[in-house]
């Protein structure tokens, strides 16, 4: 019997509870996202290396086992660094356009970088940013630069 590869410091998959998963769908249609994997209840979303899901939030609540679990949003951050600074306001720019809410217009912050946040359509929390201490591929993979 072979065991399952245990690499840690590794994430396949992030679902988003969603309380509409139609009105999920568009918004993120409108920021060209086009789903790799659909079905009535579910999306899925190939990204670099990774898999993004939308998948209605009372659903989602009971896969995982907890059913009267009532799924809130907002506690963690998912970020897209970018290139430069333009980017990162183009992106906010379309995020808005698509049915977010800005939570804070992209701005030079205190640790060197740019950034600013918005939030979904069902409250989930977006940075974008550029982070000039860190490499971005021209595919977008991050990879995070040793101290020197």
């Amino acid at each position: 019997m072979t065991s399952p590869d245990l690499t840690p410091q590794r994430v396949t998959l992030i679902t988003l509870g969603v309380d509409d998963l139609d009105r999920a769908r568009s918004y993120y249609a409108a920021l060209g996202w086009t789903p790799g994997d659909e079905t009535d209840g579910v999306s899925f979303y190939q990204m670099n290396g990774l898999v993004l899901g939308l998948f209605g939030r009372a659903a989602l609540a009971a896969d995982q086992g907890r059913p009267e679990a009532v799924l809130g949003t907002g506690a963690i951050t998912l970020a897209q660094n970018f290139a430069t600074e333009a980017d990162v306001n183009a992106a906010f720019d379309a995020a808005l356009a698509a049915g977010a809410t800005a939570l804070k217009r992209p701005e030079k912050v205190f640790w060197g970088g740019y950034s600013g946040y918005v939030a979904d359509p069902d409250g989930h929390v977006w940075e974008f940013a550029m982070n000039p201490f860190w490499t971005l591929s021209d595919d977008g993979t991050l990879t995070l630069t040793a101290p020197a």
